[in-house]
């Protein structure tokens, strides 16, 4: 579901959708994202992200480092683009939290370390895509995507090193294998445990 705002003028387009973001009264369960030009309902996460989620975030929790954080359901913008996401998760310094001046207001997507996308039958395309993309252009210096849907079988690929909205370094695991995460998390993630 989308709705798009009524904008006249380009310069105060993203403020404009920002603002109408904010405002939305979203059902439970439900996000709202901004995506080229709109605000786009998305509906409530099914089963298996959760339980993915909770796999990694458990991982995560045994060596990130006190200054970090874990979130769910932090909104990162990347205003250059006009996006705006609501990740599966988000590896992001606390003292990033601690400057904002508004809770509800979404964090600079180039402040985070780590952004898990963890696709579904609906958004398993953009996340493969337009969120790739996005995320480089932030850059977020990790991306993993966790894709049970990928054509070759349900597989987890790290995107690291974004240069010029292009990441250089890929590596690929089907599930069942372990993931490597680079500094500073520094961990792996048993992709075997993740529910498919």
């Amino acid at each position: 579901m989308a709705v798009t705002a009524e904008i006249s003028s380009h310069g105060r387009r993203w403020d404009q959708l920002l603002q109408a973001w904010r405002g939305l009264d979203v059902p439970e369960g439900w996000r709202a994202e901004i995506d080229e030009g709109r605000i786009v309902l998305l509906p409530p996460r099914p089963r298996h992200h959760h339980g993915i989620a909770a796999v990694v975030q458990r991982r995560l929790y045994q060596n990130l480092p006190y200054e970090l954080g874990i979130f769910q359901t932090l909104g990162l913008k990347i205003a250059p683009l006009g996006k705006l996401c609501l990740p599966g998760l988000v590896v992001i310094p606390m003292a990033v939290l601690d400057v904002a001046s508004d809770t509800n207001d979404p964090v600079d997507a180039a402040e985070a370390l780590l952004v898990v996308e963890i696709t579904s039958k609906g958004n398993a395309k953009d996340d493969r895509t337009k969120k790739l993309w996005a995320y480089a252009h932030a850059p977020v210096p990790v991306y993993v995507l966790i894709d049970r849907f990928d054509e070759h079988g349900p597989t987890t690929t790290v995107f690291t090193e974004p240069l010029n909205g292009a990441y250089k370094h890929t590596e690929r695991v089907p599930f069942g294998e372990q993931l490597s995460l680079p500094a500073p998390l520094d961990t792996t993630v048993d992709t075997g445990l993740f529910p498919h």
